[in-house]
């Protein structure tokens, strides 16, 4: 028995417009991106002659929305793409591009009508700030949304009782594994010192899978006269706000500090196991996560993957990760802090491919917006306000 096709639909508050897509989730493959398309049910009557639009835009957003005309919020639109879908300016045949897509317009009758959309390569990925405790209704992130609107001309004011705005995210997965083993390999000399200290660090892979735990390899070789103890290991977040003013966020999002020592002439090996989860670090301002859909918790964001032809200025958020490795080299002369850093992606596995079933049954679900702490939004998915 073929499994049903979960289809998410969303109602203007005039019903004059209802909006229908199969999924909130579109995947950067890096060689393409799935395309955004759906179905749109209008209701000629509550129109009264207007033209029904489809927009998808790509948003970076940085402070209150409700302070924007103050000067004191930051908004740049990365993309923005409106299409007349009504009326129809094609057959639908032409416009329809998808089964799902076939299976929406046998289902919903003549007034069902077609939109599709496909992202240009060198957009970012959803992704947001952590907001602090005191930060409510602020927001720094990178948005995707597709808005349904009626009017006489894609030009004019929207009207909210006429309009449809629905939130999704792109995403990326895990590519494949690239069989490389990140290692720093380094030796540090010191004043008063013959020989010399030699560290070494390195991960069992390069990829690693959110909720999966990081092992960290340490071998320590002392030579030197210096004793090393206050060694402790760390997974480090970066994260570059490129667009709006290249601010840099460097978290910590799982630490060990240990009582290990490797006293002069000795020398250590040994393994630690670091677990960087955003349910460690609730309540952390500035942390990256991936962009919400839902009211259940995201994750920590994920790394991100840059094309070589694309320019960073336009991903608006970057995030990378690294391991860190600090101990204290102490001697007669004094104390050296030694540090030593490992870079690694913290990313989704792919998931297996879901095959198109035959079936023409179909299970409806509303199309809910997240909800960020302390933030309430409305109906319509408008800016939020506070709690």
């Amino acid at each position: 028995m073929s499994p049903k096709h979960v289809i998410f639909k969303k109602v203007s508050r005039d019903k004059a417009v209802v909006v229908y897509m199969a999924k909130r989730d579109f995947v950067d493959h890096c060689d393409f991106v799935d395309p955004v398309d759906g179905v749109i049910v209008i209701d000629p009557v509550q129109l009264k002659g207007k033209k029904v639009y489809v927009m998808l835009s790509c948003i970076f957003r940085y402070g209150r929305e409700d302070m924007d005309v103050m000067g004191m919020a930051f908004r740049r639109d990365l993309f923005l793409v409106t299409r007349q879908v009504y009326p129809e300016l094609q057959d639908k045949e032409k416009l329809t591009h998808t089964k799902i897509q076939q299976k929406l317009l046998r289902k919903l009758g003549d007034n069902a009508f077609p939109f599709f959309f496909e992202f240009p390569d060198n957009l970012p990925c959803s992704v947001a700030l952590q907001p602090g405790p005191s930060d409510v209704g602020k927001k720094c992130a990178v948005e995707f949304e597709v808005k349904a609107f009626c009017g006489e001309n894609q030009n004019e004011r929207i009207d909210k009782q006429s309009s449809v705005r629905l939130s999704i995210r792109k995403v990326q997965f895990s590519p494949e594994d690239s069989k490389v083993v990140p290692v720093a390999d380094s030796t540090f000399e010191f004043l008063m010192s013959e020989k010399p200290l030699h560290v070494k660090m390195s991960l069992p892979k390069e990829t690693f899978y959110h909720g999966e735990p990081v092992k960290v390899n340490i071998e320590i070789t002392n030579s030197s006269s210096r004793n090393i103890k206050d060694i402790s290991v760390s997974v480090e977040q970066v994260t570059n706000v490129v667009l709006y003013s290249n601010d840099k966020y460097i978290k910590s999002v799982a630490k060990e500090e240990t009582s290990d020592s490797v006293p002069s002439g000795t020398s250590l090996k040994t393994e630690y196991t670091l677990y960087p989860q955003l349910a460690h670090n609730k309540d952390r301002r500035g942390l990256a996560l991936d962009g919400r859909l839902k009211h259940e918790d995201t994750n920590l964001a994920s790394s991100s993957i840059v094309k070589q032809e694309v320019l960073k200025e336009v991903l608006g958020i970057l995030v990378s990760y690294k391991v860190v490795l600090r101990m204290m080299a102490s001697g007669t002369v004094g104390s050296s802090d030694v540090s030593l850093e490992v870079p690694f992606r913290l990313m989704h596995p792919r998931p297996e491919p879901v095959k198109d079933g035959e079936s023409d049954e179909m299970l409806f679900e509303d199309f809910k917006r997240a909800c960020l702490k302390g933030v309430i939004y409305g109906d319509d998915d408008e800016s939020p306000s506070e709690a």
